[in-house]
């Protein structure tokens, strides 16, 4: 069974930093595309940054330059770097395993509130 373990997500001030951590049990995970994905609450969840198995990287309009994604295959691990942070990106950010750029898996969500 196929387990993500969010961790990282906290209450910062606006301008300052997070960053996400994804631990995946999974022996394929090299081959995989990850992504970070972010909830509001009654809304819909929402793509935020992905990478694939090669490195390659993309992100939502509202968090380029702000955002990165990166990702360790050694440790079944990626990552989410968030700096300037802003209200907006208040929200539960969940980390997911992908096929052909679908989510496949799911992980718990972590919660990341950004309040000054």
């Amino acid at each position: 069974q196929v387990r993500l373990v969010e961790s990282g997500g906290g209450l910062v001030q606006p301008g300052e930093s997070l960053t996400l951590s994804c631990v995946v049990s999974e022996n394929t995970f090299q081959i995989n595309t990850m992504a970070w994905y972010r909830q509001y609450p009654g809304k819909e969840r929402d793509f935020v940054a992905g990478i694939t198995a090669g490195g390659r990287s993309r992100y939502v309009d509202s968090v380029k330059g702000r955002f990165t994604i990166s990702r360790d295959n050694a440790q079944n691990t990626v990552y989410l770097q968030m700096n300037s942070l802003k209200p907006e990106d208040t929200a539960v950010y969940y980390c997911t395993m992908m096929s052909d750029w679908s989510p496949r898996h799911w992980g718990q969500g972590t919660q990341v509130t950004v309040s000054g």
